[in-house]
């Protein structure tokens, strides 16, 4: 297999991309765990910041009794977090702009679908774009 034509998988294996041919329109979902694990946390990070007397926190056993002395005791820090975390994720998302031009991806359409992922799921996201190393062309 050429290089850059395969993909690791989120199980380890290569998997052959759609777009192996055209670099302009290349494009990687993130790994359906990891986008299931961030947006759920992100989900309950939100939750936890903007509305905390809404969480039952009594039925999330020790994840719940972990926030609620988190809140009680260090809620600023918990608040200032959210605020980096999201600024990360912008951060990376403008970041895999650069990426996409760098590498070859020039479609309007796929930088977006880049940006939107890394946006979203950061690093699940990022480092596909990060590691992929477009064919070269031989002249």
């Amino acid at each position: 297999m050429a290089a850059g034509s395969a993909v690791q998988g989120g199980s380890g294996r290569p998997r052959q991309s759609k777009d192996a041919g055209n670099p302009c329109t290349y494009f990687r979902r993130a790994d359906l765990l990891w986008m299931a694990v961030i947006g759920v946390g992100l989900l309950y990070y939100s939750w936890v910041v903007f509305a905390p007397s809404t969480v039952p926190y009594g039925l999330l056993g020790p994840f719940g009794s972990a926030t609620k002395y988190l809140l009680k005791h260090h809620k600023i820090w918990l608040q200032v977090g959210y605020v980096v975390t999201w600024l990360i994720h912008i951060g990376e998302a403008l970041y895999s702009l650069k990426l996409c031009k760098a590498k070859g991806i020039t479609d309007k359409a796929t930088q977006l679908r880049w940006f939107v992922q890394t946006f979203f799921f950061g690093m699940a996201s990022f480092h596909l774009l990060l590691f992929y190393k477009p064919q070269r062309k031989h002249e």
